[in-house]
């Protein structure tokens, strides 16, 4: 996927806009326990009660909580904490003190007077211990349960005494001894554990100050819960349009990618068109491109957010409980262990799938296209099973992957079950001796499960990353491919006294990576006004010769010219420019006739179209169209007869009006009657420019100014046809065969 990075730049401001939504989400999502572990700790056990700070304490309280604290505390408290008075609130807010703690107008009363967090949580340490004491002493008889164990003596307290008043009344050693008791009592009490039993006195003080206790705990339930309402609100916003924008990038990225991998393959020369065959450059294009854009969500849904997460629920994690941390990096470990088999295992098989499903649309393309010839020979029983062989491949390479992963599943799943009893287990444990709350336990085994689902959404990636990976780096294979032939750095234009020139100079070639020479120390010249035939037998080069001219390769050695100019020297384009070529192959594309002779300009004049129909007698068919020029052309041309096909790829090169015209054995389909009519009208129509026609037929050529025989890659003659016939071994040969002596006489 790195090696087509150079794609992403464009998207780069979607892509972190995309990424912040995935923060916002994570954080809303590890938000969510929190605010559960709230509800249940602090909404239910504690009766909505946040902490052991009191905001309002009865002075009586107050002073029996002085007589259980040290002098550290005792300042603390007092520094913090305010008489309830007119003098001292305004008339609002002391009103609205009244009306929360109604029996705080009879009973005096200390309010809280800081909003300092920092006071506040060095208050909540301070003060839970002197409570619990408290507390204790006003409720002997649940006191052991209260305190967990802690087995406070009261013995020292007679029946019917008030013990705040022994407690006030002790040398200041004795109660400070009795201070440290209690605390060694309470040190090994965990904080939460304090902290809830602290709330329990200030709920107990808070009732007999009159205030509404089921009120208080229904509006912080309400509150939560709308908290995580406004939560999960947040999430969705950020999975609908993180989703949007991540799809946007997935449709760009394909977008981008096939129009560069379109664009590279159009530059190709024949030599690399050779090195990728037709269906891989399909497949390539199509099928591997969509991989890649089916993975640009997975990428920001899963790679990116799974991380997020992870790290958000492992800090969540070590806030709430460090002894059951082991848990999750003993399941982390197993579902890495289990992702690395499953990489190992299955990475090998996405590259053969990859060349399987090239494989598969070889076949099928060449059968599609063969079809009439599959039927001519009866052969559909071998290239149903020629299919079948592919396409049987690629089911098992298939089924072996799907197998493969059909493990992993029940694994993963087996893993978070386990974890999920574990804590559960141990948490239990834990809340028994008082060491957790159960919201606590809630929270991390929610954390938890964030933190695998994490980790197991990254294994799921791990199915389509490989096949995105081999996908890209096939892509970039065509994208990083080398085209042999070149525009020039300081390109030439043909010269204006030499128009329509074309020689070639003691050309040879040879295919890429042949041995032998298809062409040897070909040399000929080729004029405005004059027809240039090449005749030879089947496979001497004639077709390879002509190619060379386009620059469809390049020659090995030697010189090609046209317009005075080496076609090395010149612009592609403005050497293709100047050519109009007629290939062996009539291929027309899906359209309209209009369209396909139009083709080379689409804004051309209507008699100029008409004009090569006539020529190249296409019109007496089309007229006889029920649509005439807009009558619909099929893929290929496969509507139309091989010899209106022919006409039609005629007519497409004449209507470009180009300096040069190649004709690449387009004749062989046309009866002798068009094409005697055809050589005519090119005769009369097209003096100006330089013809070169490549044929089997020697009745097509005999006229021609100068006719090249060709020999296995060799020019074994050149003249005019009677010259030929005469100084001509192969040439009197291939004219002997088609025609009779008396017939070649009279030609």
């Amino acid at each position: 996927m790195f090696k087509l990075k150079g794609f992403f730049k464009p998207f780069i401001p979607i892509a972190i806009l995309a990424i912040l939504l995935l923060g916002l989400q994570a954080y809303g999502e590890l938000s969510l326990p929190d605010y559960m572990s709230k509800v249940v700790s602090v909404g239910l056990s504690q009766g909505g009660i946040e902490n052991a700070v009191p905001e309002a304490i009865r002075v009586t309280e107050a002073e029996h909580l002085f007589t259980l604290m040290n002098d550290e505390t005792v300042k603390l408290f007092s520094d913090n904490y305010i008489l309830l008075s007119r003098d001292n609130f305004s008339e609002g807010d002391y009103g609205k003190y009244l009306k929360k703690y109604p029996l705080a107008e009879t009973e005096p009363t200390l309010i809280l007077n800081t909003k300092d967090k920092a006071v506040k949580d060095e208050l909540g340490s301070a003060l839970p211990k002197s409570m619990i004491m408290v507390y204790a002493l006003n409720n002997k008889d649940s006191a052991d349960s209260f305190t967990s164990g802690a087995n406070f003596d009261f013995s020292m307290f007679p029946e019917g005494v008030d013990p705040f008043v022994v407690l006030a009344n002790l040398p200041a050693e004795a109660r400070a001894a009795m201070i440290q008791k209690a605390d060694e009592l309470l040190v090994n009490l965990p904080k939460a554990t304090a902290t809830q039993l602290g709330t329990t006195f200030v709920k107990q003080e808070y009732a007999a100050l009159g205030a509404d206790i089921k009120s208080m705990q229904n509006n912080y339930i309400y509150k939560s819960g709308l908290n995580m309402l406004g939560f999960s609100g947040l999430i969705l916003f950020a999975i609908i349009f993180e989703t949007l924008l991540a799809s946007r990038i997935g449709a760009g990225l394909g977008r981008n990618i096939r129009d560069a991998v379109f664009k590279k393959v159009v530059s190709f020369s024949s030599k690399e068109f050779d090195s990728f065959s037709t269906a891989s450059l399909i497949t390539r294009t199509t099928n591997d491109v969509q991989l890649i854009q089916q993975m640009i969500p997975m990428l920001f849904r899963v790679v990116i957010y799974a991380p997020i997460l992870a790290t958000g629920g492992v800090f969540k994690v070590l806030s709430t409980d460090y002894s059951m941390s082991w848990i999750i990096a003993a399941g982390v470990g197993i579902i890495i262990a289990i992702v690395i088999v499953m990489f190992v295992v299955a990475v090998p098989k996405f590259k053969l799938t990859q060349k399987l499903i090239d494989k598969m649309n070889l076949v099928l393309r060449e059968t599609l296209t063969g079809m009439p010839v599959i039927r001519a020979f009866s052969n559909q029983e071998t290239e149903e099973k020629r299919f079948e062989d592919v396409n049987t491949d690629l089911t098992k390479i298939g089924l072996f992957i799907g197998k493969v992963f059909s493990f992993m599943m029940p694994i993963m799943m087996i893993t978070l079950n386990g974890i999920s009893l574990v804590i559960i287990w141990l948490g239990a444990h834990n809340i028994d001796a008082g060491i957790m709350q159960v919201g606590d336990m809630m929270a991390f085994l929610q954390y938890s499960m964030q933190i695998m689902m994490s980790f197991l959404m990254m294994t799921m990636i791990s199915m389509m990353l490989p096949r995105a990976t081999v996908a890209a780096n096939r892509i970039h294979d065509v994208l990083k491919s080398k085209v042999s032939i070149l525009d020039p750095e300081s390109a030439k234009l043909p010269e204006k006294s030499k128009k329509g020139v074309v020689e070639f100079k003691d050309v040879f070639f040879k295919y890429p990576g042949a041995e032998e020479n298809v062409l040897h120390n070909i040399s000929f010249k080729a004029t405005p006004g004059t027809t240039t035939a090449l005749i030879g037998s089947t496979g001497c080069g004639k077709s390879t010769l002509i190619n060379l001219i386009p620059r469809f390769y390049d020659s090995t050695e030697g010189s090609i010219t046209v317009g005075g100019v080496n076609v090395r020297d010149m612009k592609q384009h403005d050497l293709r420019s100047l050519i109009g070529l007629v290939p062996q192959k009539a291929l027309l594309f899906s359209g309209s006739i209009e369209s396909n002779i139009k083709y080379a300009d689409e804004n051309m004049t209507d008699e100029l179209m008409e004009k090569a129909a006539r020529i190249s007698q296409a019109e007496e068919f089309i007229n006889e169209k029920s649509e005439k020029f807009q009558e619909p052309i099929s893929q290929g041309g496969v509507n139309v007869s091989g010899g209106q096909r022919q006409r039609l790829s005629i007519a497409r090169a004449l209507a470009k009006d180009p300096e040069i015209l190649i004709f690449d054995d387009s004749f062989s389909a046309l009866d002798y009657k068009t094409d005697r009519k055809l050589r005519e009208a090119l005769d009369k129509e097209m003096k100006d420019k330089t013809v070169i026609i490549v044929a089997q037929r020697i009745g097509t050529i005999k006229d021609a100014d100068n006719i090249i025989v060709l020999d296995e890659g060799k020019i074994v003659g050149t003249g005019k046809h009677r010259d030929l016939l005469e100084s001509c071994e192969v040439y009197n040969q291939i004219a002997l065969s088609q025609l009779s002596k008396e017939e070649l006489m009279n030609a």
